[in-house]
């Protein structure tokens, strides 16, 4: 099963108003909802109003945002931490415990509020006729961040605080061999990205375990290697390589866009300034929402 996802609704105004295009269209099979930005309220009221038109709801995960935007759970106060930070903090065991109950916290708002969005959403579809196969929450985050073993430790005692049964949380695992055997590509991929997948294969042992446990489909994230620039020339190349390899370990693949872009305007206090310049205002965006379009057709010639 190919599983076409998109990131970052709620980003900005601008940001969801164009992934909204693509639901119009059916380009995506699940989106992941942003809750702390300040246009949140704003962006979950055009979702909801383009429900009726939609030709099906897509499934929605509460995109946990760790490093960026407000606290929910202590209003006014911005975030100001990143990736490294909760990294190091989970191999610090003083700073385990402290950074532990301020994640639990805010990770517990971030799921109630997303959860209530949600919810909503599926409530208008069902009343609309608009198919949707959503039941329960859907989880993953921004920058990966979940799968840190401190963020991971605390997201499964929120879920369980809050009362909780999630019916998928993102398993970041990427493989690596459909990027390696093409020898062509090579010296278009980014060290850094190289770098993320192969940590992030590191620390995916707990959310396997999760699957397993809980009786869900085993999943790779196709991503991480090209994250940033999912373009459609890199994509069709890499397309049939990556999908095989999920077959053959029975694996649903779930490819990963960002499309979307913010406008100069819409920048903020609550976005990093560096975040803003090298991705969310970047022609990344655009290449990506190209991408997205490119790999539904590859799919629908799939099943064809």
């Amino acid at each position: 099963m190919i599983d076409i996802h998109a990131d970052d609704y709620g980003l900005s105004v601008n940001t969801s108003k164009e992934m909204l295009e693509f639901l119009q269209d059916g380009v995506f099979d699940s989106i992941s909802i942003i809750t702390n930005n300040t246009c949140y309220e704003q962006c979950m009221d055009m979702l909801k109003k383009k429900i009726p038109a939609l030709p099906f709801l897509p499934k929605m995960s509460v995109h946990l945002n760790l490093v960026e935007g407000y606290y929910l759970s202590d209003p006014g106060r911005m975030i100001n931490a990143s990736w490294k930070d909760l990294f190091l903090a989970s191999f610090l065991p003083g700073r385990k415990k402290r950074v532990s109950k301020l994640l639990e916290k805010e990770i517990s708002a971030q799921l109630k509020k997303g959860w209530d969005g949600i919810k909503a959403c599926i409530d208008i579809a069902k009343k609309s006729g608009v198919k949707c196969e959503q039941e329960k929450i859907r989880v993953d985050s921004h920058q990966h961040t979940h799968m840190i073993p401190v963020v991971w430790e605390s997201l499964q005692r929120s879920l369980q605080n809050c009362g909780f049964e999630a019916e998928y949380i993102r398993n970041s695992r990427e493989p690596l061999s459909p990027f390696i055997s093409e020898v062509s590509l090579w010296q278009s991929y980014r060290l850094v990205n190289i770098i993320k997948n192969r940590i992030l294969r590191f620390m995916s042992r707990p959310a396997e375990r999760y699957d397993r446990k809980n009786g869900h489909e085993p999943m790779y994230l196709w991503g991480l290697v090209m994250s940033g620039n999912m373009d459609a020339d890199r994509i069709g190349i890499l397309y049939r390589r990556m999908t095989d390899t999920a077959k053959a370990k029975n694996r649903r693949l779930e490819i990963l866009f960002h499309p979307g872009r913010m406008t100069k305007d819409e920048c903020s206090p609550e976005i990093p300034k560096d975040a803003a310049e090298s991705f969310y205002l970047s022609d990344g965006r655009d290449i990506e929402k190209e991408g997205a379009r490119f790999t539904l057709s590859q799919n629908l010639s799939a099943i064809k």
